[in-house]
């Protein structure tokens, strides 16, 4: 599974401040350690990008890319400062991301194309996250289309069907699964990718990575391509590289509802296998899951 390391993201004070400052040191220390823990794309998360946009994009674009070789995928909602980004991309970076809202496709979608670069495009439309498989594959058909209307061809195009947070609401989840398993047949070509820390988004802190580790691999069973991770995070990169196999085969038989003997378990084995019951919807979320 290709791997964006989420790291720099303005929504982090340390990030916030150094891009502010124009500290140089801190962003390339993030982008570096990314890079050396296995990450295949550093996304630049700049949020709204509303003061400097331009100037700001085009010095974090550029510090980043002294110090990594690595392709850059660029997140804003502000298509002054996602262009600013792509213009100065020197590999074929990654629009992040495109939707099916009217202001996106009029302004987001065109740049994929004028760029000629990989466009993420989520499910997302004018009224918000679709909440079911059937409505996030209407949306997601007709951007698809808009897009190759506009010359984008789906070998280009990588699709994000939204994660929710399962503290938020469970039923989400299992649907997102769903909808990675169907998307090859939906739409052949397209790639997939999602924003896997946003399944353990309101969760405790401590929480977070054996919630993120976990989808990770249920994801990828069903053919998720990408995922903007924390690559910092080592087990989960272990997990992504094939090195934990014993983890991801009592995840699987989790998933399948295979009888589990827990008391031959390490308490490691366990957490991932109370984990997988829960994100399948078969343990109800609470703060405490691993406690039970």
């Amino acid at each position: 599974m290709v791997l964006i390391g989420e790291s720099i993201h303005i929504i982090s004070r340390r990030v916030s401040e150094a891009v502010r400052d124009r500290n140089a040191s801190v962003i390339q220390e993030l982008a570096k350690a990314q890079a050396e823990a296995g990450a295949d794309y550093i996304d630049l998360n700049l949020g709204p990008a509303k003061k400097d946009p331009v100037g700001m994009t085009e010095w974090l674009v550029n510090v980043v890319q002294e110090v990594t070789n690595l392709p850059l995928s660029i997140d804003t909602l502000n298509p002054i400062a996602m262009e600013a980004g792509l213009r100065l991309c020197k590999k074929r970076p990654l629009l992040n991301s495109a939707s099916g809202r009217t202001d996106s496709k009029a302004e987001m979608l065109p740049l994929a194309k004028k760029y000629n670069c990989d466009v993420v495009i989520s499910v997302l439309t004018d009224k918000g996250c679709p909440p079911d498989v059937d409505s996030r594959t209407e949306s997601i058909m007709e951007t698809v289309a808009y897009a190759n209307e506009l010359g984008i061809p789906n070998e280009d195009i990588w699709v994000d069907p939204i994660i929710l947070p399962v503290s938020a609401d469970q039923k989400q989840v299992r649907e997102a699964l769903e909808f990675i398993k169907i998307l090859p047949d939906l739409l052949p070509g397209v790639k997939s990718t999602v924003g896997l820390s946003n399944v353990s988004n309101g969760t405790p802190e401590e929480l977070r990575g054996i919630l993120n580790r976990t989808y990770m691999v249920m994801l990828g069973r069903y053919g998720l391509y990408s995922a903007i991770a924390d690559t910092l995070d080592h087990e989960l990169v272990k997990l992504n590289r094939g090195e934990l196999p014993h983890i991801v085969d009592l995840i699987y038989k989790a998933m399948d509802s295979e009888p589990i003997d827990m008391s031959s378990l390490s308490k490691q084995e366990q957490d991932y296998v109370k984990t997988t019951r829960v994100l399948m919807g078969e343990t109800l979320y609470s703060h405490a899951w691993l406690e039970a």
